[in-house]
């Protein structure tokens, strides 16, 4: 039971990172200046006023609070999912980066002039019309003047101090349907390179198991995968070992040594196996995937070698294209069965001798967090599965 004010105040605290919200950068130019700030409280107030009307809560301290009172209009730019980095350079995260935060994105206007993401989800341009102060927040009040939406997207999430998106669930057909669902659901997250090799696999083996779970998945780089993770939005994930947050708990599933990939006739295709060093004078396709990218980079900087980057791409099988066509070398983790680029140029794999271990791929779940019965059957699923690799 909470007996004080701060025992109180610190579990209000802890309850309303679990309450997901949009994630807005709230702006406003005028008299009192150009300014902006990063919130999740913005709430509809009423439809059916003279014109629409909303609301959204700033810090005292905040400029953008001082501006916004002098200012009398503002206006609320609901974020995309692919926008967290406007998110994070208004909340100070970039201030190292930038010397004013709306350098991050482009901009325009509406009716009342305060600034607009020129492409955001969402923007509603508002006038001031109350204005209350409540502990350390201002309660703005704005009288809905215009309202910009995009054709598409998804609304960026924030939840348990992380950043996630929506997932579309559907509704089930009955109340005995549900129930029935109900205990059998689980999201899990996976990093994009490696969850085509690996998630088969894993969803193959639950079937043959005869394991009722109905998975949905969450793909991405590994950012989206870990924000997830983070956010509640998925309660399992596979990813690399690498650049991980405290937060969250892993354990090592299966090693994927790194490989080079040749076209058939590059010069070096015949090697039994290659060092860093033997790279040196080739141009190289880079998968611009991050973590792979720093770790395949560190690979041959440890070994004294500074790459000739020719191209880059984030997408796994343009990079195997690539070199299908012989337009460079490329250094891989995830090794698919067929030595072949999609449009059936041939592909000679060859090991790499490195100094340091393989990459590994683990399973990772939020610390100290109950996992339920679906992800610890998903996990003891995995141990069986990958178990064998590691023995």
């Amino acid at each position: 039971m909470v007996r004080n004010g701060s025992d109180l105040r610190g579990q209000f605290l802890a309850g309303m990172s679990q309450a997901a919200a949009t994630v807005n950068v709230v702006t406003t130019d005028g008299p009192g200046g150009r300014a902006g700030v990063t919130v999740s409280a913005m709430s509809s107030v009423s439809a059916d006023t003279d014109r629409p009307t909303l609301l959204t809560c700033v810090h005292h301290l905040a400029p953008a609070a001082a501006a916004i009172l002098k200012n009398e209009v503002f206006c609320v730019n609901v974020l995309r999912d692919d926008q967290s980095y406007i998110s994070d350079t208004f909340a100070g995260r970039f201030s190292d980066q930038v010397a004013d935060k709306f350098d991050c994105a482009a901009w325009t206007t509406q009716t009342t002039g305060a600034p607009r993401v020129v492409d955001p989800l969402v923007a509603f341009d508002c006038r001031m019309v109350a204005e209350h102060r409540v502990g350390t927040h201002h309660v703005f009040f704005g009288q809905v003047e215009d309202i910009f939406m995009a054709p598409s997207g998804s609304p960026l999430i924030y939840a348990k101090r992380a950043y996630g998106a929506t997932m579309r669930i559907d509704p089930a057909g009955s109340i005995g349907a549900g129930a029935a669902a109900e205990g059998k659901r689980l999201s899990v997250g996976c990093f994009r390179t490696f969850g085509p090799f690996l998630l088969p696999r894993l969803i193959a083996a639950l079937k043959a198991q005869g394991r009722q779970l109905e998975l949905s998945l969450v793909e991405g780089d590994h950012r989206r995968v870990q924000e997830s993770l983070l956010a509640g939005e998925t309660e399992i994930g596979l990813l690399y070992d690498l650049d991980l947050p405290e937060e969250l708990q892993r354990e090592t599933l299966t090693e994927l040594p790194p490989y080079v990939l040749f076209a058939e006739d590059h010069a070096l295709a015949a090697e039994e196996e290659l060092a860093p060093q033997d790279l040196a004078d080739h141009p190289m396709v880079l998968l611009n995937a991050p973590p792979s990218r720093d770790y395949f980079l560190t690979i041959l900087a440890q070994a004294g070698v500074e790459p000739q980057v020719a191209f880059e791409s984030g997408n796994f099988e343009m990079v195997r294209g690539m070199v299908g066509h012989g337009l460079g070398y490329t250094l891989l983790a995830t090794r698919p069965a067929a030595d072949v680029t999609y449009d059936g140029k041939p592909l000679v794999a060859r090991p790499l001798t490195i100094g340091t271990g393989p990459s590994r791929v683990v399973l990772a779940y939020r610390r100290g967090a109950r996992l339920s019965k679906p992800a610890e059957e998903f996990a003891w699923l995995c141990r069986e599965v990958f178990g064998a690799d590691l023995d």
